[in-house]
Formats: structure tokens, C-alpha cells, sequence
């Protein structure tokens, strides 16, 4: 499993200067005890500690680097049962930290299906360490499961423009897909997603499609696209 080394190198050293003198000794520590008993009991277990002894801030980035570690001393056939592991014995905190990092700690992808098994959360702010702010969907997901994560991102209310790579995934299908969507909460009365105009890709639709949606009583963001 290839993890991006420059980013690394950066986020080592901004937790360095992040941390005080205090700090700095227990994450030195840490690293000490994780190298002489590797594994991903010792890393679960200093995860954990992280709040205690560390500000909140630097408590996630200190986690991603910890995994990043038990990574690094794990054999490559292990290593994405490893994350795995870690993944499942973490609580939603412990969970974010891994799903945000994940870009960096598997550049090849090859814990796709851990990502996708994350994404089945109800919820928000882990999903949204998956779908936001990350490259890791638009990098290694089908086109089918990031189409999913689109929807689902839009059906927590989260904001899609965050959505990295969105409209390099835009096209016929995935209009669809947001137009069957808007369909569904209009049909049921309930309020249209404010994003959902961000998941369409305009100038792609039909004439008879355009010529629907012209006809709707829409929120006025989506006034701009029809004109």
C-alpha cells in the first residue's frame, strides 16, 4: 500500500510545531511505544489516549499519523486489514481521522472496499470525512458508487461543491439520477435539496428534460441554470 510521502513528511512536521513541550514528550513517547510493539492493538490504544494528552486540534492529525506508523511496520499483504481493523475498533472521532487521511494512506486504492463499507454510515460528519474535502472518491471510486456518494452526500444536506472531482464525474447518468431525485422530494412534499442544482450538468440535459424543469415551481438557485 503506497501512502503519499511528501504529504508525510508536511503533516509530521506541522504537528511538530503545533505541539508544546509537554506534548511533544508524550507524542515522542507514543512513537517510541508503538515501534516497540507494533500492531494495531498498541495503536488503538494510543489513539485513544490522544485526547488526554493532547490538545483537540492536533488530536486527528496525531491519529492519521499513528495509523500512518502502524502502516509502516505491518507487511504489505496486512496492511489494508490492518486499516480495517483500526477502522472498526474506532469510534466516530477515531473514524473521521482514518477516512480523512485515507487519500494519503492508500494512494493506490487498494482499500476501496473499506471506503465503501464507511460510506454506509448514517452518520454525517463520518460521511462527510469521506465525501468532502478528499480526492479519495474521485481517485479510485466506479462511477456507479461515487454517483451513490453524490446522492447520499445531498440527502444528509451536506455541501456538494466540496465534493472533489464532482465535475469531472458529471454526465447523462448522474443527471438523471439527481433529476429521478428531485422527483422523489417533490413528490413526497418535502423540501428540494439546495445542492442538487450542483449535481447536474446542464448543458447535457434533454430538450424534453429542460423543458420539465422549466415547468416546476424550483428554489431560486436553480433559476440561473434554466435561464
Amino acid at each position: 500500500m503506497n501512502m503519499r510521502q511528501q504529504c508525510l513528511i508536511d503533516y509530521r512536521q506541522a504537528l511538530a510545531q503545533q505541539l508544546d513541550a509537554t506534548e511533544l514528550q508524550w507524542w515522542q513517547q507514543a512513537q517510541a511505544h508503538l515501534t516497540q510493539q507494533p500492531g494495531a492493538t498498541t495503536t488503538a490504544l494510543l489513539s485513544g489516549q490522544c485526547k488526554r494528552h493532547l490538545k483537540a486540534p492536533e488530536v486527528e492529525l496525531a491519529r492519521a499519523l499513528l495509523l500512518t506508523q502502524a502502516l509502516e511496520q505491518t507487511a504489505d499483504a496486512e496492511q489494508c486489514a490492518t486499516l480495517r481493523q483500526l477502522f472498526l475498533w474506532g469510534d466516530d472521532h477515531e473514524k473521521i481521522a482514518l477516512l480523512k487521511a485515507l487519500d494519503w494512506l492508500d494512494s493506490d486504492g487498494l482499500c476501496l472496499a473499506l471506503a465503501l463499507q464507511a460510506g454506509r454510515t448514517s452518520n454525517p460528519q463520518v460521511f462527510a470525512a469521506l465525501a468532502l474535502d478528499t480526492a479519495y472518491p474521485s481517485r479510485h471510486y466506479p462511477e456507479r458508487a461515487f454517483h451513490q456518494l453524490v446522492l447520499k452526500a445531498l440527502g444528509m444536506g451536506l455541501d456538494i461543491r466540496r465534493v472533489i472531482g464532482l465535475q469531472q464525474r458529471h454526465g447523462v447518468t448522474l443527471n438523471q439520477l439527481a433529476l429521478d431525485l428531485l422527483d422523489e422530494q417533490l413528490a413526497a412534499a418535502r423540501t428540494v435539496s439546495p445542492g442538487l442544482p450542483n449535481a447536474i450538468a446542464f448543458p447535457l440535459l434533454s430538450p424534453a428534460q429542460r423543458q420539465r424543469l422549466g415547468g416546476l415551481r424550483l428554489p431560486p438557485e436553480w433559476h440561473a441554470h434554466l435561464n
